[in-house]
Order: C-alpha cells, then structure tokens, then sequence
C-alpha cells in the first residue's frame, strides 16, 4: 500500500478525533445518569461521525480517480514539454546570436568618416582632430579582431591599412618637426659664453609628444620593440649632434698634431676639454628633449640610439689620438693622461644626470687610457736607452739638456694626478719599472700591490717621481764615470745636473706633491756626493800644505796663541827641511793655480748656485789649511814672493774671486 495523499491524511485525523470525543462522552454517560441530556447528544455526534466516515470514503475515492487522470496527463504531456522547453533554448541562443551580431557590425559605423579624416591628413584637419579620429580607428580595429570573424576579415584589412597610412602621415610631420630644429649649430660660442645647449623649442615639445603617443601606440594585434617615432628622432637628432660636434673633434686632431714632435705636450693645448664640454652639453639637452617627447619606458633606449652617432666618432677620434700619443710616446703621452681625466669626468658628470652612457664613455677612451698605462715604463725605457747611447758628455761639465727635458716631463706629469692615480693604482708601487708597465691587455692579473687599500694616490705618484729622479741621476754618474776622466768635471757636470733638477722641483708642484707625501729628499745625497767628487780634485793643494812638525826640536807654541814667529820657526830649521817648504809652496803653486783656471774655465757652465756653492766649499776647504802654514813658513822665502806668492789675504780675494 502506497503513502497516503494529503487529503487521505487529514481525512483520517478528522475521524480519529470525532471518535475521541464519542468516547469520552460515552464515559461520560456511564458515570451518570444526570447526563441524558449529553448522552442524547453524544448520539447526535456519532451520527455525525458515521456521514464523516462516508465522506471520507467518498473522498479517498476521488483522490484515486484525481491522481490516475493526473498520471495519465503527465504521461501523455511529458514529451509536450520538453519539446517546449528545447525551443526556448533554441529562441534564447538565437536572441543572444542576433544582439552579438549587432555588436559586431557596429564598429564598422563611421568608417567613412573616419576614412575620409585620416585621407585628408593632418595638415588639412588639424593634429588634434587627426590624432582622434586615428584613435578611433584603432578602437574600431581592436575591437574586430576580438571577434575574429571570417566576415569582417577584409573590413579589418581595410581598416589596418587606413590606421598604417594615418600612422605613416603622423611619422612624416613628426620628422617634418624635427628637422626645422636640426641645423648643426656651433658648439664653442656656448662653450665660451657658458650659456646652456639649446634643445627643441618648448612649443613643439608638446606636439611631438603627441604624435609619438599616436606613433608608438601598437596596432591592435601588433607590438614593436622600437617605434619608427622614436627611430626617426634618432636618425635626425643623431645627425645633428654629430654635425655639431664635427668641428670640435676636427679641431682636437688638427691642434695636437700641429704641435712639434720635439715638444712637450703642454695641458690645455689641444682644446680636449671644449670637445668633452660640448658633447656633455649637446647630450644633457639632448636628455631633456627625450624625457619630454617619449615615455619614461623609452628613455633610455632612445637616448643611447639618438647618441650612438655621436659616441662613434668621439671614439674614432680618441682612437686617432691614441695612434698619434703612441708615434710621440715621451712627449704626447701627457696628451693621454689628459684625455683620461677629461673623459672620466665627463662620464661621471653625464651619468649623474641621466643615469646613461657612463660605460659607453668609459669604453671609448679605453685604447687611451691602454696607451697612457704604457707609457708610465716607456718613460723611464727612454731615459736607460738614450743615458746607454750616449757617447760623449760635456767637456766643461755642463748639464745636459736631456736633464732639463726628463724633469720638464716630471712637471708636466704632477699637472694630471687623478687619471695617474687610477692608472699607478692598477700597476701597484713600484711596478712601472717592470714590464707590467708595458703590458696594456686588460686580461691579465694585476699585481697584489695594486689592491693595497691603503695605497693612496700622492704617494704612488711621488713614489713613481722619485723613481724617476733615482734613474736619471744614477744613469748621468755611470755616464760620467765612464766617459769624463778629470774628477773636476764629474764633480761639476753631477752639481749641475743635481741643481737643475733640485731647481725644477722647488719651481712646480713636484715640490708639493713630495712636501704633503713627506717623501724622502732623493736630490741631497747627489748634491753632497757630486761637490766631494768635485772637491776631490782639490786635496793635492791642500796636501802639500801638510807638514810634520817634531816636538823635540824646540819648544812647542803654546796652545792659542795668534802669535807665531814665522822667522823663528825658519830659522830652527835646517837648509834640507827649509827645501821641503819651498817645494811646498811651489807644489801649491803649481796645483792650485791650475786648479783654479780650471775652476774659472767652468764657471760659465756652472749653474749660479753650483758656482757659489763650490766657492764657499773650496774656500772653507783651501783657507784655513794655507793660513796656518802661512803663518808658520811664510818667512821661507825672505818676501820675494819666488815661492810664497800668496798670502793670506790675497788668497782669500783670490778664492773669492772664483765665483
């Protein structure tokens, strides 16, 4: 037996509680008879309850009928409905077919208008106007290919053709506007009035920017690494930059080779510095028009493309330079130490206000800087070859020229610290007399000196100055040894090289590279040792002013006195010892007089402080020694001055005649 239905249910309970109430009152009845009155309606109830039993059967009865019509129905309706609702599917996918179609056709609304804008150009409609309606364009592009419909396959084509032929009139008035600001200008009156590089005028800026937003905007579909906007700005800014540069660079090449090969590079000459002040100020105002007209995404790489040019010939033109330094290595390679300096500063200057082209820089002057690190041995190359061939020195002893050139090169060398201490850095102390100062390849491995942290850069150049000092000078001694016999003038040819060295160091910054690095005096020794070879010559004068004196043969003067009786001492001794006097005194003759027109030969080769200073030497040396045997021995000649011809006061004028 199956559930009952609800009316089933509610049938039965409604029995049940007439039942219920039938039997309470029936109890009721029994309890007494003072009830009858109930008890006649008790049985008015169970004749209710019996019609409600009917009721109810007749009920359940119809409900049976009812549900089997209702099975049936649903039977025969079932496949009605589903019917049904497969075609409400079907209508809905078609309503939703036909509002997706709406939207796809309704790009293409306007298309002529836009068509007919974009045909006209942007000189005839006005740039605003132009950029808009290529906006649009493009949106209505974009918006048909997010379809991708074979039917608007050739609307698109059509379209994407349009927006190229937009985009192709934007690049042409983009480079339209660019080249009315491109003419080269001359560099060097900005350079000298210190006035900024001009850039694009402040009321093109804006337009460009503009059409680049147009230009560089990808297609829909389509992407590009690099914008034909930014590409056409590279190529016409690019060439105006190397225009304007052209004459600097020109003028670099044509100054430094101008110069006598014989000649020291002097700083400044070669108008180095007006080129680098003109490549930073072309490339400063050259970063402010690309931040202003691209992107920020774009900066960079527009901005190394716009300077590529430029770099390339500033490049090719350290390269030239470096070829010519490498011909001149001992006179123009100060040239290079210059160049360094000029372009690291240039670099660090560009970088601090771009952030760009620092590595650029720095590869350019690369071949440079591998000459200038050369060139620090080939210095002192050059003083060991040319001191070793040498085959004759002055007969006078004068000093050479080539001393005066080495320390000209030294003055000139202490003017560029900060590239010197860069390139001394990467030797290490002391290697420039190595070949490591030879070998420029940037592979091999530098010395563990030149990582000292506490390396500082004075004292590797003073270090480097000294070393050079230390070469020259012991190289000019061997060749004095060598090739000078008379010690007079090894004395004098030493004192004259020594002073003109001493000389050139107190007059130029040498003198205060050494005095802040507290560096040994290297000069000094030289100085003492070159005035005791010289004074050397002069011992054979004072030797033959020494005499023995014999305590016993008479009384001793005593100790401190002035008062010597040259006649007594004369006159106690005998005719062999009074012959030695004379040949003293003829021997002093003879040496000193000869000595001293030597001496006076040379004066004019003497530097004026190597004259004074052997003067006063020669007559601290010769004085004292000839007025005590004066003193004592002069009475041996009687005053016929045959032996004694001086005395002591005409010496004295004499020696300080010398000078």
């Amino acid at each position: 037996m199956g559930p009952l239905t609800f009316t089933e249910s509610v049938a039965n309970q409604t029995t049940f509680v007439i039942e219920t109430n039938i039997k309470d009152a029936s109890m009721v009845g029994t309890r007494s008879a003072a009830f009858a009155e109930e008890s006649a309606e008790v049985e008015l109830l169970r004749a209710q309850a019996e019609k409600y039993k009917d009721f109810n059967k007749r009920l359940v009865a119809n409900i049976a009928r009812v549900s089997a019509i209702g099975n049936s129905l649903q039977v025969e309706l079932g496949p009605v409905y589903n019917d049904t609702q497969s075609l409400q599917i079907v209508t809905d996918n078609a309503s939703r077919l036909l509002t997706e179609l709406q939207k796809q056709t309704k790009p293409l609304e306007g298309k002529a208008d836009e068509e007919r804008t974009i045909r006209d150009g942007p000189a005839a409609v006005g740039v605003q106007i132009y950029l808009s309606s290529l906006k649009r364009a493009e949106q209505k592009l974009s918006n048909l290919r997010s379809t991708n419909f074979r039917v608007n396959q050739e609307a698109m084509v059509e379209l994407g053709r349009l927006i190229n032929h937009g985009k192709e009139q934007l690049e042409s008035l983009f480079s339209v506007l660019l080249e009315e600001d491109a003419k080269p200008i001359e560099p060097l009156s900005f350079i000298t009035k210190q006035n900024t590089f001009p850039g694009i005028p402040q009321n093109k800026i804006s337009e460009l920017a503009a059409l680049d937003n147009s230009i560089s905007s990808p297609v829909a579909g389509f992407s590009q690494d690099v914008s034909s906007s930014a590409r056409a700005y590279a190529n016409i800014r690019g060439s105006y930059l190397s225009a304007t540069l052209q004459n600097l660079a020109s003028a670099t090449i044509s100054n430094v080779k101008r110069k006598s090969p014989e000649t020291i590079y002097l700083q400044g000459t070669s108008a180095a510095d007006n080129y680098a002040n003109g490549i930073e100020g072309t490339f400063l105002a050259e970063w402010r028009n690309v931040t202003l007209i691209f992107s920020c995404e774009a900066w960079t790489l527009v901005f190394e493309m716009t300077t590529r040019q430029a770099l390339s010939d500033f490049s090719r033109t350290l390269r030239e330079l470096s070829s010519h330094i490498k011909s001149h290595i001992t006179t123009d390679c100060f040239l290079a130490y210059e160049l360094v300096g000029i372009v690291n500063t240039l670099a660090t200057r560009i970088d601090q206000q771009t952030a760009q082209l620092k590595q650029q820089l720095i590869d350019a002057v690369k071949p440079v800087r591998d000459t200038a690190k050369a060139s620090i041995g080939e210095l002192l190359d050059d003083i060991r070859s040319r001191m070793g061939a040498m085959i004759s020195l002055p007969p006078d002893g004068a000093a050479l020229p080539f001393t005066n050139e080495v320390m000209s090169r030294l003055q000139q060398l202490v003017l560029y610290p900060q590239p010197l201490f860069s390139i001394l850095t990467s030797l290490g102390d002391g290697n420039w007399s190595s070949s490591a100062a030879t070998n420029t390849s940037t592979t091999s491995l530098p010395s563990t000196k030149s990582f000292d942290v506490g390396t500082d850069g004075n004292q590797l150049l003073a270090h480097y100055v000294l070393d050079t000092i230390e070469l020259l000078l012991s190289n000019l001694d061997l060749n004095a040894k060598r090739l000078i016999r008379s010690k007079a003038v090894h004395g004098v040819f030493m004192a004259n090289n020594v002073t003109v060295v001493d000389r050139m160091i107190r007059s130029s910054d040498i003198q205060s590279l050494l005095s802040i690095t507290k560096s040994p005096n290297k000069v000094e020794p030289w100085r003492k040792k070159a005035i005791a070879t010289y004074l050397d010559a002069w011992r054979e004068p004072c030797a033959a002013l020494m005499d023995v004196q014999y305590t016993n043969r008479g009384a001793r003067p005593p100790s401190g006195s002035n008062a010597i009786d040259s006649a007594a001492i004369i006159k106690g001794l005998n005719s062999k010892d009074k012959d030695g006097l004379k040949e003293k005194f003829k021997s002093f003759n003879i040496s000193f007089e000869g000595l001293s027109a030597k001496h006076r030969e040379m004066l004019k080769s003497m530097e004026p402080e190597v004259r004074s200073q052997l003067t006063r030497d020669i007559q601290a040396m010769i004085e004292p020694l000839y007025g005590r045997f004066w003193d004592r021995y002069h009475e041996v000649d009687k005053g016929r001055n045959k032996y004694v011809r001086y005395d002591k006061g005409s010496l004295s004028a004499h020696l300080a005649g010398m000078g």
